[in-house]
């Protein structure tokens, strides 16, 4: 993924966490109170805009660190939160289980996005003064 569409993916999944969070607390209130799962929804929309922050972190990094790691690092993070907080919003309205084995496998791509991140900043060379 190039550091443009890093930068346009960490905009789009802000964006949608902001929207998402004020329709969660706001017009789907009374559905998730009534399915128990308000907390549920909280989670997938605090991870991802978490992780659209480091998103925007990782592609504003583009010039500065290893760009390769920083690749990885972004496809990581898109897809650990379509998998992570993905699977969490559908679990709020769907009621099959199966749908709950992707959130885990989401948080393991957001650990590698990070894990990716640590190695590109440690293979930076430091700047010589």
């Amino acid at each position: 993924m190039n550091f443009r569409n890093t930068l346009l993916s960490a905009g789009v999944l802000g964006l949608l966490s902001v929207a998402l969070g004020a329709f969660g607390a706001h017009a789907l209130k009374p559905v998730l109170t009534e399915l128990n799962r308000v907390d549920t929804f909280e989670l997938a929309v605090r991870y991802q805009m978490y992780h659209a922050l480091a998103l925007l972190a990782t592609g504003l990094a583009g010039g500065h660190t290893s760009q390769r790691y920083l690749r990885k690092a972004s496809v990581c993070f898109v897809a650990g939160i379509t998998l992570f907080s993905g699977s969490l919003y559908a679990l709020c309205f769907i009621s099959l289980k199966s749908l709950a084995l992707l959130t885990p496998l989401g948080g393991l791509f957001l650990l590698a996005g990070w894990t990716l991140l640590i190695i590109a900043i440690l293979k930076t060379e430091k700047p010589s003064v």
